[in-house]
């Protein structure tokens, strides 16, 4: 009988990004990115895009973010105390080519890397890197139209191999887009920097940025494997996973047809080819169609990924009709399971869901998964003496390991590691709120910026350690 287990190098960490903890947002050449330009927002307030740069007087909580920019060898030696096997964290393309378009990179970008690098190597965390979390630069915005333009994918293809070849024997674990598939939103103004005009024709437009972004990721795929063949370079997807509101075919044809968003990325990203089910849903979007041309196939067929990464925190219900109830999610609405608890911020907690998406993706592509995001945003309570006894962050850690493990003792899953997010207070993508806090170690920080910037570690920092040290023991069905 086949006996199932943790991988004994599995990658146990934590999962973060530039925009959302870095700061430094002017210092070292870096240039402007287009969260650059996206203010604070709250609880079901959106955060407001300021496209043609920051205006004086508002406030954009990411140019100072948690200040990792000045305080990493503080913050990465806690994810060391707690025993971290990686750290995900994406590097800032606009740190590294202010512009996006130049030919030579920056170097003092390229040097604050190094640090971190060399800091995380030195405590024996492998560095998990995306090229591209939310990270456009904004001149590429203003001058190309961003990825509508074919030229990025050249721009993102030189970045890549700068860092590959700069970085190359100090980072092996390597993404290309963060959560690619958002660009299916009505804004896609963090994934792929399109904000549209009144009169233009969406459908064409997402199309061509689509269709440029997978070739810029492909493109970036070749090159890793041709700087270092030990790269182990993957692509990420937003995965909500998605039930039926009822038997009725019609409801689970509904449910199908919106996997179709996530499954388009996931098929050519593995499959390095646009399938069946990529085109079904392409020729329902009148305009939509792919620029492709002469070579591309090749590439695409040539840069597919060794492994699937995705963000799961919630899950949605699908209906063929309008009346679900509707609650928030990570960056989409999602239908309400009446079976499920929310979060404070509406998202619905699903951890068998979990080991559900595991299985999804790993059935249908047949390569290694990772999950490097899941968490729980929460409003912390200082106590007194200075602790944080987040018990309610420690129950929904435990109820996803829980099922993750059965997908991999029980299921057969091939699952590299798990990354939480984040494992320190940061700014939240969605709302810019410091309140809305997913980490083990608590940031003295509020809504509007105020606060020391204090490290502190909340209870659920010894408890994750526990379970790294044990290589969740715990958990296990055996």
């Amino acid at each position: 009988m086949t006996q199932f287990k943790l991988r004994d190098d599995f990658l146990w960490g934590g999962a973060t990004a530039a925009n959302q903890w870095e700061g430094g947002w002017q210092e070292g050449g870096k240039g402007v990115s287009v969260h650059d330009v996206l203010t604070a927002g709250a609880h079901k307030v959106e955060r407001r895009i300021t496209p043609d740069g920051p205006v004086e007087g508002e406030y954009y909580p990411n140019h100072e973010g948690i200040d990792f920019y000045h305080r990493y060898a503080e913050d990465i030696a806690l994810f060391a105390e707690m025993g971290f096997r990686c750290l995900r964290l994406s590097i800032s393309w606009p740190r590294i080519f202010p512009n996006g378009d130049e030919t030579e990179p920056n170097e003092e970008g390229l040097a604050f890397y190094d640090r971190v690098f060399d800091e995380l190597n030195a405590h024996g965390i492998e560095p998990v890197v995306t090229l591209s979390h939310y990270e456009t630069p904004l001149h590429l915005v203003h001058e190309y139209g961003s990825w509508r333009d074919r030229r990025l994918v050249d721009f993102f293809e030189r970045y890549a191999r700068v860092c590959f070849e700069r970085y190359r024997g100090k980072v092996r674990y390597w993404m290309t887009f963060n959560e690619i598939n958002t660009i299916w939103r009505p804004d896609p103004w963090r994934t792929a920097g399109l904000l549209y005009a009144e009169d233009e024709d969406r459908n064409a437009s997402l199309a061509r940025a689509i269709h440029h972004e997978l070739l810029a990721s492909a493109k970036a795929v070749i090159v890793g494997r041709e700087v270092d063949p030990e790269n182990k370079i993957g692509c990420m997807l937003l995965y909500p996973e998605m039930y039926p509101a009822t038997c009725r075919p019609e409801d689970v044809l509904a449910t199908r047809d919106a996997m179709r968003r996530v499954y388009f990325f996931g098929d050519v990203h593995v499959r390095g080819t646009y399938t069946n089910t990529c085109l079904s849903l392409l020729n329902e979007l009148p305009g939509a169609v792919l620029p492709i041309e002469p070579g591309d196939e090749e590439i695409l067929k040539a840069g597919v990924v060794d492994h699937i990464a995705f963000s799961y925190y919630f899950s949605s219900v699908e209906s063929s009709r309008d009346d679900v109830e509707k609650t928030e999610g990570n960056m989409f609405m999602a239908g309400r399971n009446p079976y499920l608890e929310v979060t404070e911020w509406g998202w619905q907690i699903d951890p068998v869901g979990l080991r559900i998406a595991m299985n999804e993706l790993y059935d249908r592509y047949q390569v290694p998964v990772f999950i490097v995001e899941n968490g729980l945003g929460a409003v912390d309570v200082v106590e007194p003496d200075g602790s944080v006894n987040d018990d309610y962050r420690i129950a929904y850690l435990d109820a996803h390991l829980a099922e993750m493990v059965k997908g991999v003792e029980i299921d057969g899953v091939d699952l590299m590691g798990y990354t939480w997010w984040g494992p320190i207070d940061l700014i939240s993508a969605g709302t810019g709120q410091m309140s809305k806090r997913y980490g083990f170690i608590y940031v003295d920080r509020d809504d509007e910026g105020n606060g020391t910037l204090e490290r502190s570690r909340k209870k659920s920092f010894h408890h994750y350690a526990e379970i790294i040290r044990t290589n969740g023991a715990t958990f296990s069905t055996r």
